[in-house]
């Protein structure tokens, strides 16, 4: 069995637009919607193997902030460009890239990449992930290898405005 997270970064601000979009920090709601997300994820037994997360500033204040929430140090994110913006094809060679001693991993990134990988994976119809919205989807599998379109099975859809 094999599981992925994939986590939305929270809300950012476009309050400067003289800054690139690698640099836009978070606004007041993404920074109170990650801690909020990452209770529900401990809530939920978020328990991933690693985490691979963009680099820009947003996503990596979002994960930072679950971190404080879950049992994970933040100390072990890896961060990897390639999940800045990511295509469909990048994502999939990131899960293909992993060793199958991991059994569960969680990747933080942006749109459009993120949700479309989260469509590609299962049958069920996620849609535009909101920002800070996370997917667990799970795969009947002992390798990353034998991933394949509509082969996972969605186990929970999280989001910030669930909490209203």
């Amino acid at each position: 069995m094999k599981s992925i997270y994939l986590i939305r970064h929270a809300k950012s601000s476009w309050n400067s637009f003289s800054l690139n979009d690698f640099d836009r920090p978070l606004n007041d709601r993404g920074k109170k919607d990650a801690p909020f997300i990452g209770k529900k994820l401990k809530e939920l037994n978020f328990n991933p193997d690693e985490i691979r997360s963009s680099p820009s500033k947003r996503t990596t204040k979002t994960i930072k902030l679950i971190c404080k929430e879950v049992t994970f140090d933040f100390n072990n994110v890896v961060f990897k460009q390639g999940l800045f913006h990511p295509s469909l094809n990048t994502l999939k060679n990131e899960l293909n890239s992993l060793s199958d001693s991991i059994d569960s991993v969680a990747f933080v990134s942006h749109n459009y990449g993120i949700s479309d990988f989260a469509n590609y994976l299962t049958d069920n119809a996620i849609g535009t992930m909101p920002t800070c919205g996370v997917v667990k989807i799970n795969f009947d599998i002992d390798s990353w290898q034998e991933i394949i379109e509509g082969l996972g099975t969605l186990e929970y859809y999280v989001y910030p405005k669930m909490k209203t």
